[in-house]
Parts: structure tokens; C-alpha cells; sequence
């Protein structure tokens, strides 16, 4: 039997919402400090908005095998990236223990350590060593490197004058050239074009089969399904479920599915500065019968709401299928359409061109940005099922598992 690579036990991390620490200063402003402490302190006796208590992980125990490739996936604010930082000794847990058999690297902010006046040449050997390589390996592996990153002709350039996909391509290449027992990766694939997260993937995937430990935090359930043998959903702080990596992902994405079907008024799990919000969505066919299918135009009407005039808005709508593949952006600044100022309450429509999709579920995530800053997010805002009709007129279509979209076409004999 394989020995335990990791094992975690009773783990639990808390943090303190409102309270912050006060920076030493001067006779009279500890006087001062004591003094507001004893009114804030009667103050909170009487009133329960004092600093809670929120806990990032709590009653976590695992034990992951030597060659283990665990994915771990879960909702924003699952308590993912808090795992993997008490795991790489980033920060310390409040209550259990995590114990660690080999050496581990981690890749948990790709890009850190590097400086921008020092170029990428001198900023293989810093990052290396912050990653924890010692000299004589970073430079039998400097060549490597070198090639994984593409960055041959601008070794000697300052990184501060690279580009943001040549920046991540250094950063990705020096940290999975680490050669460590347990490596820890989170979201860094969430970054690149598409040949370079395919290039990452690759590399993730090779180190696997060389028996190393492997714990893998991604959005990207095609990636978890190809490269873990082992999955893990977190929820809320707590492990909600850990098995085959199919079962476990087709548990996340139903439970995903319900989060769509409350109001969205109501949902609480959303990103942005708060200063419009996203009330409501509605989701039709703009057939007389109100039945989605394949090359059917879809009505997206968003319902918001502000305390002022929105300006320079920009609604984005992005389509998913149920395995976390995109399908379509939708833009207003791609078309056009709305006006440079709305009102501060209201509603808007896209109306799209006939969507050719197999049948099944897709699911809606919701932005609305001012300017350029994010106001709302609401992931899982919606969903549409496409159902099947006879679109090429012969009682046959591809089903979903095959393929997503359907596409017009003729056949002829030459000749």
C-alpha cells in the first residue's frame, strides 16, 4: 500500500470580520487606543454587529496517497485556496494539523517573486530560489525552461517590458520545472490562450504519471476529469463530498444547477463592488411557441437596480455547458445597442441569432460592469434547456455527448 503523503486532521481556519490590527505609535495615541478599546468594548456588549467569526475551513480531515492526483473543487469561498496555503506553510490553521511526507512546491500565485527591473535571465534564478530550487538545479534546468516559456529572444529584457502572456509563461515555466515529492497548483491555468493552457496542462499531466503527488484547485472540470484520479468538492468550509472523479464533478455541477433556481435578489454569492445589482433574468424563445431548440433566437431580458444613473454600462452574458465549457459571449460593447447612460432602475434584452446546440442544459453567468469596474457577478444565474427537434428534417441529431452544435450542410456526388 502506498504511504500517506498528506494528512490532515481536524483542520479548521478562522478569521475575525471588522476587527484589524492597530500599528504602534506614540504614548498619547496608546492612551487614545486604550480608551476607544474600553468604548468599543462596552459598546459591543450591546449591540451584535461586533467582529465575527468566519471560518475558512473547519473539521477538515483527508489523507492523500503517494501518487495521488486529488482534484479539489468547490464554489468561490469554498475554502479551496485557504487548503492549499495552510498546506504549502503560507498560513497557519487555527485548529487541527496538516502533516506533510516529501518535499512540496507550490503554485499558488504564479509570478511571485519576480521583480521587474531584473530580466527574465535574473529573474529565473530569483523566483527559483523563492520557489525553493536550489542553484545547481535551476541552472541544469535553465535551458528547459527557457523553452517552455518561449521567452529565448527576450532572456535579457527586463520583465517589466514583457508582455502579460510572455510574464505568465516564464512564471508557469520556472514553477513546473520544480521537481518537488507533492506539488500544489491553484487556478493557475485560469491565465494564457488557449495553445498555452493546453502546453500547462500538458506538463501537469506528465508530472502525474511520474508518481509525484498532485493536489489540482480548478474551475475547469474537462481538465479535473483528465488529469485527477481522485476528487474532492468542498462547500462552506467542510468537505461535502471525495471519490471518482466523474461522480464527484457530476455532484458539483447538480448541486450548481439548484443554486440557479433561487431569485436572484436573493443570492448572496456574488462578486463585485455592490453599487448596481442584478435582480432579475428572464430566458425565452422568441419562437410563438416559447420552446428553445436547435436554431431558435434566445430573449435574455436582465432585471438591475442602482442608487444612481449606471454609466457606461456593460452587460456581459456568458454560456456554459453542464461541464463548465464556454459556448458563447454575449457583449454589449460587441453590438452595440444600449445607450451610454441608464436609468438607475430598469431592465434589458439581447436578443441573439438562431443558436445551433444539441439538446441539453446550458447554464447563464451574469456580469454587469461601470466603466471598467465590476459592479455585479452572479455565477449560475440561469439556465435554458435546448430540446431536441428534427433539425436537419431526416428525425436525426447528434446527441450532446458527441458534440455541442449542429451545423448546416449538403452532401453531392462529384462527377
Amino acid at each position: 500500500m502506498s504511504r500517506a503523503a498528506v494528512q490532515v486532521k481536524n483542520l479548521g481556519k478562522r478569521y475575525h470580520i471588522g476587527s484589524r490590527r492597530e500599528a504602534y505609535g506614540t504614548l498619547r495615541d496608546a492612551i487614545a487606543s486604550t480608551a476607544q478599546a474600553s468604548i468599543q468594548m462596552l459598546f459591543r456588549r450591546n449591540h451584535k454587529n461586533s467582529p465575527k467569526e468566519f471560518w475558512a475551513l473547519r473539521d477538515v480531515n483527508l489523507e492523500i496517497k503517494q501518487g495521488d492526483v486529488l482534484g479539489i473543487i468547490g464554489r468561490n469561498g469554498a475554502g479551496k485556496s485557504t487548503l492549499l496555503k495552510i498546506l504549502a506553510r503560507v498560513s497557519y490553521p487555527t485548529t487541527g494539523r496538516a502533516v506533510i511526507s516529501g518535499r512540496i512546491g507550490s503554485l499558488l500565485e504564479v509570478g511571485t517573486g519576480f521583480h521587474p527591473e531584473l530580466t527574465g535571465r535574473e529573474n529565473v534564478f530569483l523566483n527559483g530560489a523563492v520557489l525553493g530550487m536550489k542553484k545547481a538545479e535551476i541552472l541544469r534546468k535553465f535551458d528547459e525552461i527557457v523553452a517552455f516559456a518561449e521567452v529565448d529572444q527576450f532572456l535579457d529584457t527586463p520583465v517589466k517590458r514583457y508582455s502579460s502572456g510572455q510574464y505568465m509563461r516564464l512564471a508557469f515555466a520556472i514553477a513546473a520545472h520544480l521537481e518537488p515529492e507533492i506539488l500544489i497548483v491553484d487556478e493557475v491555468l485560469a491565465v494564457g490562450d488557449a495553445a498555452f493552457q493546453k502546453k500547462c496542462l500538458g506538463k501537469l499531466g506528465h508530472v502525474a504519471t511520474e508518481g509525484r503527488t498532485v493536489l489540482f484547485v480548478s474551475h475547469n472540470m474537462p481538465a479535473v476529469l483528465a488529469l485527477c484520479n481522485r476528487v474532492m468538492l468542498l462547500e462552506n468550509g467542510k468537505i461535502k463530498a471525495l471519490g471518482a472523479p466523474a461522480e464527484i464533478v457530476q455532484h458539483y455541477l447538480g448541486s450548481e444547477s439548484t443554486v440557479s433556481l433561487i431569485p436572484l435578489d436573493q443570492r448572496e454569492d456574488r462578486e463585485g463592488d455592490g453599487s448596481v445589482r442584478i435582480v432579475s433574468l428572464q430566458i425565452e424563445s422568441a419562437d410563438a411557441d416559447k420552446i428553445i431548440r436547435s436554431g431558435s433566437k434566445v430573449k435574455l431580458t436582465i432585471g438591475y437596480r442602482s442608487q444612481t444613473e449606471i454609466h457606461r454600462p456593460q452587460f456581459v452574458i456568458s454560456i456554459y455547458d453542464p461541464m463548465d465549457i464556454g459556448i458563447y459571449l454575449l457583449h454589449n460593447d460587441f453590438t452595440g445597442g444600449l445607450p451610454q447612460t441608464l436609468p438607475a432602475e430598469g431592465r434589458v434584452t439581447c436578443l441573439t441569432d438562431p443558436i445551433h446546440l444539441t439538446p441539453g442544459r446550458c447554464f447563464v453567468h451574469l456580469e454587469l460592469l461601470k466603466g471598467n469596474a465590476r459592479a455585479d457577478y452572479l455565477p449560475y444565474a440561469g439556465f435554458f434547456d435546448i430540446e431536441a427537434d428534427d433539425f436537419f428534417g431526416t428525425g436525426m441529431l447528434p446527441p450532446r455527448e458527441w458534440v455541442l452544435g449542429v451545423l448546416g450542410h449538403q452532401w453531392w456526388l462529384n462527377g
